[in-house]
């Protein structure tokens, strides 16, 4: 993979922060943005701009054939068998939150079971929450072991015939665990629940096939993935999608309307009301073109690599407490000593280092490490492993600095 061609493509990276060159490595938060994307979304709005499914006039035409395009694209890039099952939303939290309100409220009584992992994204834990408590259903949790993994021995012993839903992370923002969701969702069938995954943080980084995992919904966010923010996709079934009715409601989304009833339009529209992100979707498709030209497989080994060689070379830093098992995505999250992560954060700015720090959305799996937040590190395709020697080096100088202080 030719790392160094795919950073002169990103814009962004050439750069110097605080008179250094940048190193960002916060790719978990978002992605950077290639060239091709933003050339992309440029070009519909001065060439393409006009809203869809509406106007009788070509540039409508356009924008339309752009924006569901797009979605035939995402369908190929996830395996998908239908367009239909192809919702767009504003990212992996709405999508889960649609989930939680048009099918779970829906579906979910007293008694009924949720089953989740300590190391879900809030994203992927507060909606079902907020289910459970209007439904009556209750949450369960399936047990960790100490590098942060699950035991299949653990799921099944969770997931019982009171079951109803399964809701985990593919791959965990925190911890970088790859859980393995085929045997999981083999197991939730068995008993009769459905599988919901959060997906935000594993389609960016490994080709997916929803078909494959037969999985009823899948969730995952573009600006992740090299493509703008605001947009998201839901995969869901499209037998189960038929039976939910929608969860927002307005222009573009009925069939027809009087004064006291309405319809609704057939898949995928019924779930996607109002004005949709429409360049977005144009940069999103802009960014799977991206993604097969690299190859979703030189990517993950690519990153496997870096987390490799991260883990090596941080381990080496006395003092450091590193999270996590040792098969994992490209991120590293860590304490340096008793340090306070943003501190550590701020001086490894102050060198152009960009990481992220704090609890990351996941206060219980922070409750679950004994921690109050940490340190993390995640590399995408643009990085290399000079930017992990700096990171090193940068963490060798904030310990120095700190030393000085006390």
């Amino acid at each position: 993979m030719d790392v160094q061609g795919i950073r002169s493509q990103f814009p962004i990276l050439d750069q110097e922060v605080n008179d250094h060159p940048l190193v960002y490595l916060d790719s978990s938060a978002t992605s950077q943005k290639p060239l091709p994307v933003i050339e992309a979304m440029n070009r519909y709005y001065r060439e393409n701009n006009s809203n869809i499914h509406r106007g009788a006039h070509t540039l409508g035409a356009k924008a339309t054939d752009a924006y569901e395009n797009a979605r035939d694209k995402i369908r190929q890039f996830i395996g998908a068998a239908s367009s239909k099952e192809v919702i767009y939303t504003r990212g992996t939290t709405a999508g889960l939150n649609l989930i939680s309100y048009a099918y779970a409220r829906s579906n979910l009584s007293e008694g009924d079971e949720i089953v989740l992992t300590p190391m879900e994204h809030h994203a992927n834990l507060i909606p079902w929450q907020q289910a459970a408590k209007v439904t009556g259903a209750t949450l369960k949790y399936i047990p960790m072991q100490k590098d942060g993994t699950l035991r299949l021995e653990d799921v099944r012993q969770t997931i019982t015939e009171h079951t109803k839903i399964v809701t985990i992370a593919h791959v965990s923002n925190v911890l970088g665990t790859i859980n393995p969701i085929k045997e999981i969702t083999s197991i939730a069938h068995e008993k009769g629940a459905i599988m919901v995954v959060d997906g935000a943080q594993s389609v960016p980084h490994m080709k997916i096939d929803v078909v494959d995992l037969d999985v009823d919904f899948y969730a995952f966010s573009g600006h992740k993935m090299l493509g703008p923010t605001g947009i998201g996709v839901l995969y869901g079934k499209e037998h189960i999608l038929e039976g939910m009715e929608p969860f927002e409601t307005g222009g573009e989304m009925i069939d027809f309307v009087d004064y006291y009833n309405a319809t609704w339009k057939e898949l995928p529209w019924k779930f996607e009301a109002g004005t949709m992100p429409i360049a977005e979707a144009v940069g999103l498709s802009a960014a799977i073109d991206f993604l097969w030209e690299v190859g979703l497989e030189n990517i993950h080994e690519h990153e496997t690599k870096l987390a490799s060689y991260a883990l090596q070379q941080l381990e080496a830093i006395e003092g450091i407490q590193i999270y996590g098992p040792k098969e994992r995505v490209g991120l590293v999250t860590f304490n340096l000593g008793n340090l306070h992560p943003h501190d550590v954060a701020t001086i490894l700015d102050s060198e152009g280092i960009a990481i992220r720090a704090g609890h990351h959305c996941a206060q219980p799996l922070m409750k679950w490490l004994d921690v109050f937040s940490t340190a993390r590190a995640s590399f995408y395709l643009y990085n290399t492993t000079s930017e992990i020697d700096a990171l090193v080096e940068g963490l060798k100088k904030t310990k120095e600095y700190f030393s000085d202080v006390d």
